[in-house]
């Protein structure tokens, strides 16, 4: 047991540690040197979302209804990993149009109502005191236990006596504490970057703290987690079936409505919509956040049962589950770990209610105090030159307000539930806004009257199945109408609702409260009118993510810059107005007309302090003549999204001329080149012609001419003529060839033949040719038989082809060629690969083009001009007979010699198959 001294000293420096922090933030954001623009301090303040029901609840929950716990941290596992477009659309539309808070987001997005922000606002208020409850009922019993220890009687309270109540006491301190953190000064942006460092912080203070219980209770208390398992398993005999799935309240709709409201309420509850959307300083953070706060609820998770399992083993002086975490430690004669834990516990429940009451005080001050001032002309307000210190103290009243609500509820009702149980009342209440704001970031019929219907319906019925019966429950009322109705009328029974029975009581609210909600919602809107207003910012919002849907605000009326001037300071304070609208006016000035930019730039610094609706009315308060109506307004948004349309096509329609054009040249000039190829071609054909054809004229008739030439001379002759006489015939048969493939007359006989045979025979028959080159051949042919489908006679002919090919372009000082066939799973391939300069990545493809001779390289350097080494048909030939066989022929990257490398590729034959002729 700690003395109270020693706890209260360390409780109030870890607060003023927050309080150094959160000022080091803000000093280091006033410098231009934010800490909040990281990804990492993002997620971390997203972490806010674990509470003292994170840090006691679970373990108490694991305690009492197993895994049940596991769904309230899937929800928003699910929402970041699955919602993260949802999320980045809500933030956008945020920074454009400086929302504030959840209600001045839905207050906006219907065409800025003030009465629907009053709505929202009020509903949060109520919604959200029992979760200011649980964090001040974690406090006080936590702060108890640690110095009352092992007394563990819980606190008789009574609302006569709330002087001696511990939690009045520290529901004043958190709001003094939380005045100083976060309403020190009055900021048009309303983002609190020293606030967001510190719950940052805090975050990491609370997992550090309870991954130590968790490594204490696994490692220290017991040897392992195995030995803390398996005593479970023997002293527990219903510890299976306790911590299985069907333990689950409610059973599977139970593990549904839990998983369903828990995802709602992660982006609903006030304080996360404040750190998700409102304090976020860039979208692209959301991509980190996706992950790393997961991976955070991971890990604070990680040992809920292991500790549940430690208390349920019932070791002495462990009280109640909910406070396992902090009893285990105490029971095993601890005293630094308590601490840690309890300052662990300090975090979590503080985290949320800086982040929370802050945000409800703005929703008060923006959307329910401030409205109704302006409209109390007892007031004068507008008599006032400077209002930026009504508005911190209307922020400041507002939180000592909430705090206060907070203890009430926490005095009534407070032990009726469970830390868990008091969570899941907040949660229901929070996921009442998710209808309006999910349905119209994506619907543009959703009106304004049936976002209210819907709201008024959906927290009553919550009131009805959740809010009163814990009152009954607690004793402040009877409790015969939950079991028997209202009057005896059953079909009311809050946990029965029009007779639906055997469900959990939040599964049981969420389903009609929904029901409700959602079908008012579309009901209503579906038969009533939006205002022009309306209208504009449905668009506005549902096109968010779309480029023309940031629109400043437009005016048809003037106001004089001195008036306008005079009107931001006088709720924004002189420093932040010139930041705005630039240095006060003088002399000439004074009467100058503000640009529509500065009017613009006003009301949003005003949306920022007092939220969308407000800004509005003031701005129109100075604007001579009225603002441009919203029928104008809606034609200037249509016809600027129908010029965007129609520039978005022309620029489609000069990119596709742009490419035609492209493609048009590259076809011209690929004309041009086939052209020279052609007229290259030809000259060449003509000499091959012409000189064969001379060599037979010339020889044929010398033998005519001379009667008496010796006969070995004679057969000489004779032997040149039939050599030339061959080399004419194949030129032709090339050319013949090329021309039948090109018109699909090429006729193949294909049979089943062997591949390595046909591979010996080329070999043989190009074997004298490549002796007369002295060109070395390496063969690696197997032994066992290649079937392939294949014409014999082409494919011999593209074999010695390829060979041929090879042996002109080997190194001419050491000339080497190398014929390979290997099986590839159900292909044989075959590779023909010289030691010659190889061919280039670029020229790969041409060589199986016609006309297309490759002109050598050597060394990077080009070689002087050369006489082709060939027609520049073969291999277009070859190719072509390949593709009719089915197979590939394309130039590979060398393995063995290095130089070119030429392989084809045909299909395996198998046995059934039959030799075929075409």
């Amino acid at each position: 047991m700690q003395t109270n001294w020693v706890v209260l000293i360390i409780a109030f420096s870890y607060l003023a540690l927050l309080f150094v922090i959160a000022a080091w933030g803000d000093r280091r954001a006033e410098q231009g040197r934010s800490l909040v623009n990281s990804p990492t301090i993002y997620a971390l303040s997203i972490a806010v979302y674990c509470t003292a029901w994170t840090f006691y609840g679970s373990v108490g929950r694991a305690a009492t209804t197993g895994l049940s716990f596991l769904l309230i941290y899937l929800g928003p596992t699910l929402a970041m990993l699955c919602g993260w477009l949802v999320l980045r659309k809500m933030v956008r539309i945020a920074r454009s149009q400086r929302i504030t808070s959840i209600a001045d987001f839905i207050s906006a997005r219907y065409g800025k109502s003030s009465g629907l922000g009053m709505l929202v606002a009020l509903i949060a208020v109520v919604a959200i005191m029992p979760y200011i409850a649980l964090q001040l009922k974690a406090i006080t019993v936590s702060y108890g236990v640690l110095t009352e220890y092992p007394n563990l009687s819980p606190p008789d309270l009574s609302l006569s006596d709330f002087w001696n109540d511990k939690a009045f006491w520290v529901a004043l301190v958190l709001a003094v504490f939380i005045i100083l953190f976060g309403t020190r000064h009055l900021d048009a942006s309303e983002r609190h970057e020293g606030m967001v460092t510190a719950i940052a912080f805090e975050s990491l203070v609370k997992l550090f703290a309870f991954i130590a219980v968790g490594v204490f209770t696994c490692f220290v208390l017991y040897p392992s987690p195995a030995t803390l398992l398996s005593q479970a398993g023997a002293l527990l005999p219903e510890m299976e079936r306790h911590f299985g799935l069907d333990q689950i309240p409610g059973g599977p709709l139970g593990w549904f409505g839990t998983l369903v409201l828990a995802a709602l309420a992660f982006i609903t509850l006030p304080r996360q919509f404040q750190v998700l959307v409102v304090e976020n300083v860039n979208e692209q953070h959301l991509r980190r956040a996706c992950w790393l706060f997961p991976l955070y609820l991971l890990l604070i998770n990680l040992f809920v049962i292991p500790i549940a399992l430690a208390g349920l083993l019932g070791l002495p002086g462990t009280g109640e589950p909910d406070s396992f975490v902090l009893t285990l430690p105490l029971a095993a004669g601890l005293e630094a770990l308590p601490l840690l834990v309890f300052i662990g516990g300090l975090s979590a429940a503080t985290s949320m209610m800086i982040v929370e009451t802050i945000a409800l005080s703005t929703m008060v001050s923006n959307q329910l105090v401030m409205p109704l001032l302006l409209r109390w002309r007892r007031l004068h307000l507008e008599e006032s030159h400077d209002l930026s210190g009504w508005l911190l103290g209307i922020r400041r009243i507002a939180i000592i307000a909430i705090l206060i609500l907070g203890y009430l509820y926490h005095a009534l009702i407070g032990e009726a539930y469970s830390l868990v149980t008091i969570g899941l009342v907040s949660f229901a209440a929070a996921a009442q806004f998710a209808p309006a704001l999910l349905l119209g970031l994506y619907w543009r019929g959703a009106s304004r009257n049936g976002a209210a219907a819907g709201l008024v319906a959906g927290i009553l019925v919550w009131a009805w199945t959740l809010l009163i019966p814990g009152f009954a429950l607690s004793g402040w009322m009877q409790t015969d109408f939950i079991e028997r109705g209202p009057m005896g009328l059953e079909w009311l029974k809050p946990y029965a609702l029009f007779g639906l029975e055997g469900w959990d009581i939040y599964t049981h609210a969420l389903f009609w409260s929904m029901l409700a909600n959602l079908g008012l919602l579309i009901g209503v809107s579906l038969f009533s009118r939006q205002s022009h207003m309306e209208q504009t910012q449905a668009a506005l919002f549902t096109n968010a993510l779309k480029p023309e849907a940031e629109m400043a605000a437009i005016w048809q009326g003037h106001a004089s810059r001195y008036e306008l001037f005079r009107l931001v300071q006088r709720y924004l304070g002189k420093a932040a107005t010139q930041r705005l609208l630039g240095p006060a006016p003088t002399g000439d000035q004074i009467d100058s007309a503000a640009t529509p930019a500065m009017l613009a730039a006003a009301e949003q610094g005003l949306t920022g302090a007092l939220g969308s609706a407000t800004a509005r009315i003031l701005i129109n308060s100075v604007v001579r003549g009225e603002a441009l109506d919203m029928a104008s307004i809606l034609s200037i948004l249509d016809t600027t999204s129908q010029t965007l349309e129609y520039n978005r096509r022309l620029e489609q329609k000069s990119d596709e001329l742009a490419r035609i054009g492209t493609e048009l040249k590259g076809a011209n000039d690929r004309l041009r080149e086939l052209d020279r190829l052609k007229d290259e071609f030809l000259a060449m054909v003509s000499h091959e012609l012409r000189t064969p054809l001379t060599s037979i004229r010339a020889f044929a008739e010398i033998l005519n001419d001379s009667e008496d030439m010796a006969p070995e001379q004679r057969q000489h002759f004779l032997t040149i003529i039939v050599r030339e006489s061959e080399r004419l015939s194949r030129l032709i048969e090339e050319i013949l060839d090329m021309a039948r493939l090109e018109s699909g007359r090429m006729t193949l006989s294909p049979q089943r033949c062997d591949l390595s045979q046909l591979g010996h025979q080329a070999v043989e028959a190009v074997t004298q040719l490549f002796e007369q080159r002295q060109v070395q051949l390496d063969v690696e042919l197997p032994d066992t038989p290649c079937p392939v489908i294949a014409d014999p006679d082409r494919l011999q002919q593209v074999l010695i082809n390829l060979l041929d090919n090879a042996s002109k372009f080997a190194d001419p000082e050491t000339p080497q060629v190398l014929l390979r066939l290997q099986q590839h799973k159900h292909k044989f391939s075959v590779s023909v690969e010289d030691n010659g300069p190889g061919i280039d990545e670029a020229e790969r493809e041409k060589v199986f083009e016609k006309f297309h001779q490759i002109e050598h390289q050597q060394q990077g350097q080009q070689v002087a001009a050369q006489r082709p080494k060939g027609t520049g048909l073969g291999l277009p030939i070859s190719r072509g007979i390949i593709n009719q066989l089915g197979g590939r022929l394309w130039v590979a990257e060398p393995e063995v010699l290095g130089g070119a490398c030429l392989r084809l590729s045909l299909p395996q034959a198998l046995e059934e198959d039959q030799e075929v002729s075409s």
